[in-house]
C-alpha cells in the first residue's frame, strides 16, 4: 500500500522527525514541503524546507553529513512524517550527534541511547579513548585480543554451566558478563554494534534453516584457484 500524501498545513509544510534507523535515537526535527518530500523519496537522501530562508535544502549539502533514507512513515493523521535514516556523520549543526542535547543536568552529545547496549558501546569507546584513565575495560583492550578472547571463553563457559538449571539471577548475571566482553571485542575491532543490529534485521522473515544453508553455500563456493575453500574439517573445535 503506497504512502499517503502528507496533510500539508496552510503554509504547505509538515513536520518531519528523523530517527537513526539502527539505534532508534531521535536525531532532529525539521520541515518538509511537497518538493522536499518528493526529493527525499526519489533521491534516497533527506531534504527539508527552511522556513527562515524560504528555500529547499538537502541535509549535509555543505557538511557532507547527509541522511540516507531507510524508511519513511506518515502518522495516523497524515500531518507528521517519520524518517528512519542512517547519518553519515553528526546530525546537528553544532557537531553533536543529535539536536536534542539540552537536558536538566546540562548539555550532552544529544544522543540518548535507545537501548542499554548502545549506551554501553558509548561507555566502552570512552574508556578506550581516555588514555590517562585506569579501568577494567581499558586493561582488557590494552592486553589485546588474546586476553579478550580468553574472557569471552571464560564467560561463555560460566553461562553454559548456569543456563540449563541455574538460578534465574545467575543466568541473567552470566549473560550480562558474556555480552559485556563480546562488546569489548567489537570495540577492539572497531566494529559498531549497529552492524550487528543490521545483520539481525536482515534475517527477519528468513528461516533459520535457510539462513544456515545460505552461509554453508557461501563458505563452500569455489575459489579462483578451483578449490572449494575448505580444508576438509567439519568446522568444529580445533578445525
Amino acid at each position: 500500500m503506497p504512502l499517503p500524501e502528507p496533510a500539508w498545513d496552510d503554509r504547505g509544510l509538515v513536520a518531519a522527525v528523523v530517527q537513526d534507523a539502527d539505534t532508534g535515537v531521535v536525531l532532529m526535527l525539521a520541515w518538509m514541503n511537497a518538493e522536499a518530500w518528493q526529493l527525499t523519496r526519489t533521491s534516497g537522501e533527506v531534504h527539508f524546507y527552511s522556513r527562515s530562508r524560504g528555500a529547499l535544502w538537502k541535509k549535509g549539502e555543505t557538511s557532507g553529513n547527509v541522511l540516507r533514507v531507510v524508511e519513511l512513515r506518515v502518522d495516523c493523521d497524515d500531518d507528521a512524517i517519520l524518517v528512519k535514516a542512517r547519518p553519515a556523520g553528526p546530525t546537528c549543526h553544532t557537531g553533536r550527534t543529535a539536536c536534542f542535547f539540552h537536558t536538566e543536568s546540562g548539555d550532552d552529545d544529544g544522543a540518548p541511547s535507545a537501548h542499554v547496549v548502545d549506551k554501553l558501546e558509548q561507555v566502552l569507546h570512552a574508556r578506550r579513548d581516555a588514555s590517562a584513565e585506569k579501568s577494567y575495560t581499558r586493561s582488557l583492550l590494552a592486553a589485546g585480543m588474546p586476553k579478550i578472547l580468553a574472557k569471552i571463553a571464560e564467560e561463555h563457559g560460566e553461562l553454559a554451566a548456569e543456563l540449563p538449571e541455574g538460578a534465574r539471577d545467575k543466568v541473567v548475571h552470566e549473560t550480562a558478563d558474556l555480552l559485556f566482553h563480546m562488546m569489548v571485542g567489537l570495540v577492539a575491532r572497531d566494529i559498531p554494534v549497529a552492524e550487528v543490529w543490521r545483520e539481525l534485521g536482515r534475517r527477519f522473515g528468513t528461516s533459520g534453516h535457510v539462513e544456515k544453508a545460505a552461509r554453508a553455500r557461501r563458505a563452500t563456493r569455489p575459489l579462483p584457484d578451483g578449490s572449494d575453500g575448505t580444508d576438509g574439517s567439519d568446522g568444529g573445535p580445533g578445525a
